[in-house]
């Protein structure tokens, strides 16, 4: 079984300003699919969703700055978990940023999004100076964005420096972040006043990664003289998801072969193996299918929802015995 990994963590938005500013170039989704002719190899599109967010285990964020400074007006903040709807650290599959979101009361929340340059990953100890927001950042530069809305004020940055340090980080598959203690200190707008800010946050255990299996009953039945032909197989996984499963199946006989793709989904928990079957007659005009033997090409995929990625069972094709109904 393959796994794919194209789709970045969550990220969050603030409205339509903060999200030019605060959106970092290394968190854009990408999606690609195809579904094949019976000729070439079978595909199907990543799922689009991104991964699960998980309230932290315990977490503080607390930021200050003096008179003058935008975003804290001068004041001091601190949250807490347990006293806001949600405190979520999440890291991109690549270690390379990470985004804690907070959301308090209504109308109140905060992001603080950090990211090495381009190319490495978020280092314990490393201290990250010269950050900008995108598009100001380079390749070569690391990014820092701290913003948020202050009881329906939002509240940003158009320019920024700073820089941040990695006291302490913990990954788990695919970016899972499950420990961070971090400080930042931005300038924001050209002011010569900074925000000071630090987070502490323990995320729960990271979950296990999905693993699925296909397999296709070797059997399968056709009712003649339609040349309905009823085939399927099973699925397993560790963890509850839903299995798309795509295929095909044809029959070369004497004077004609008879052919028909599927697509169907199955809900799979662990446990027994989940059992699919999918009901076809021809798809190419003038034949049917007829017992006897049969080649079958099928594939499955699924999302796993603690993380971004998509198992994949990669193509499998059998023979299936099509045994009259």
């Amino acid at each position: 079984m393959s796994r794919t990994s194209d789709r970045p963590r969550s990220t969050y938005f603030l409205g339509a300003n903060l999200t030019r500013s605060a959106m970092p170039k290394r968190v854009l989704a990408r999606a690609v699919g195809a579904v094949a002719a019976m000729t070439v190899a079978l595909t199907a599109a990543p799922w689009a969703d991104t991964a699960q967010a998980y309230s932290s285990t315990s977490g503080t964020l607390s930021f200050s700055g003096d008179a003058g400074e935008p975003i804290s007006g001068g004041q001091s903040y601190e949250y807490t978990t347990g006293a806001v709807q949600m405190f979520d650290v999440q890291g991109s599959a690549d270690e390379n940023s990470l985004t804690l979101a907070i959301d308090a009361d209504e109308g109140t929340l905060w992001r603080l999004i950090v990211a090495a340059p381009d190319g490495q990953k978020l280092t314990e100890g490393t201290t990250y100076t010269g950050a900008k927001q995108w598009p100001d950042a380079g390749p070569g530069d690391p990014e820092l964005v701290f913003s948020g809305t202050d009881n329906g004020t939002e509240k940003w940055c158009s320019t920024n420096s700073g820089s941040f340090t990695i006291e302490h980080i913990t990954f788990g598959p695919y970016g899972y972040v499950h420990e961070l203690d971090a400080t930042f200190e931005q300038y924001c707008n050209g002011s010569t006043v900074p925000l000071r800010g630090a987070v502490h946050a323990v995320m729960p255990e990271p979950p296990l990664e999905l693993a699925m299996g296909m397999n296709v009953n070797p059997e399968g039945t056709v009712d003649v003289p339609e040349g309905r032909i009823t085939v399927g197989g099973t699925v397993t996984c560790n963890k509850p998801t839903s299995v798309s499963l795509v295929g095909q199946i044809f029959q070369i006989q004497k004077k004609e072969t008879p052919a028909a793709t599927y697509e169907t989904a199955v809900a799979c928990t662990p446990g027994s193996p989940v059992p699919w079957s999918v009901s076809l007659t021809s798809q190419e005009p003038g034949t049917s299918f007829q017992a006897g033997p049969a080649t079958m090409r099928s594939r499955a995929r699924a999302n796993d929802r603690d993380y971004p990625v998509t198992a994949d069972s990669g193509q499998q094709e059998s023979e299936v015995t099509l045994s009259k109904s």
